[in-house]
């Protein structure tokens, strides 16, 4: 996983609420387990629709995905963060994610940015207006800053941590190794798991 700390990209919007992760990858996509190729099936069963926003010269490069309430809703599945970075995507901004696609996003390196109401139809209006947006991605002090606005964003610290150094859960857990052995060896064990 690539470190995130700030980046800039251009965004195109896509104002659909309730977008569920059949919709972003469909099932067929799910017997690989490997994220390449994946983002070349992203929203597929829509961009047979030549007027689908991501068939657009436009939105060809786009780096932020501007999306309506409730992205990524209905079954687990990681491929969708997967499709959503094969196409290019670092980040999608909306005013509430699932939480199992919100988590699956965090764990892979695709951050979810929640923003008010208010602040999601300002962004898409611009958007759409505009056809995309520059938008200035900065994690570190958890802001978005288009069109001389800066807009700040929660996440939790342990999410933050990882995506700032590039790491999952488990290297996370690996970084600290030096730390474990040193706890480990200052604490005698208190069960005897070698056997009787």
């Amino acid at each position: 996983m690539q470190p995130i700390n700030t980046f800039q990209a251009k965004a195109v919007a896509l104002p659909i609420e309730n977008i569920d992760t059949d919709q972003i990858i469909p099932a067929r996509y799910l017997k690989v387990t490997d994220k390449n190729g994946l983002g070349e099936a992203l929203f597929t069963d829509w961009r047979g629709e030549p007027d689908f926003v991501l068939n657009q010269p436009y939105a060809q490069g786009a780096g932020v995905l501007i999306a309506g309430h409730n992205f990524g809703c209905g079954s687990s599945r990681e491929h969708a963060p997967w499709a959503l970075q094969g196409f290019g995507f670092q980040a999608v901004i909306s005013t509430y994610f699932a939480d199992i696609f919100k988590g699956n996003a965090l764990k892979n390196g695709l951050l979810p940015i929640v923003v008010d109401a208010p602040t999601l139809a300002r962004l898409t209006e611009q958007c759409l207006a505009n056809q995309t947006i520059d938008v200035s991605v900065d994690l570190e002090n958890q802001q978005v800053h288009v069109a001389g606005e800066t807009i700040s964003f929660p996440i939790d610290a342990f999410s933050k941590h990882c995506l700032l150094h590039g790491v999952d859960q488990l290297g996370y857990i690996q970084a600290q190794e030096t730390a474990i052995q040193a706890y480990e060896a200052s604490h005698a064990a208190r069960v005897n798991t070698v056997g009787a």
